[in-house]
């Protein structure tokens, strides 16, 4: 008899686990969700990292003013998309063609879906939630 298994400890260590676990996925979800939204210095479309310009280099000319952070290739080819869609495509870019079209357009709904979905009031509850369990430990 002295080996008795209390299963209320058993059940108390298994819903402590699983709320560790749940916590776990929540900061998970919250860094990814966050690391999606922005990366600084790294193109949105590639990931390549963008070089600061140098303070003594000559200013650029004006870049062209986009929702979204490009290295200059993808910007280019977004530059290339906005024309397309205008009627202004160049005819010697053959591989901009109906797919090229819509993998931008799909890439376009998706970082419009993810900066919706960081914008959300559930996705600023998770971010509070882990805010205020990192200021309790």
């Amino acid at each position: 008899m002295a080996d008795i298994i209390s299963f209320n400890n058993l059940r108390r260590e298994a819903e402590d686990r699983a709320a560790g676990r749940l916590d776990k996925t929540k900061v998970m979800a919250a860094r990814k969700g966050i690391q999606e939204a922005r990366r600084p210095n790294r193109c949105e479309k590639c990931g390549s990292r963008i070089s600061e310009p140098d303070a003594g280099a000559p200013a650029e000319p004006r870049r062209l003013q986009t929702p979204y952070v490009f290295c200059d290739s993808c910007l280019a080819e977004y530059t290339d998309f906005i024309d397309q869609l205008q009627g202004r495509g160049n005819p010697d870019l053959y591989w901009h063609n109906d797919v090229w079209l819509e993998s931008w357009r799909r890439w376009i709904d998706y970082k419009s879906t993810l900066d919706r979905y960081i914008r959300s009031k559930e996705f600023s509850q998770l971010v509070r939630e882990i805010q205020l369990n990192t200021m309790d430990e």
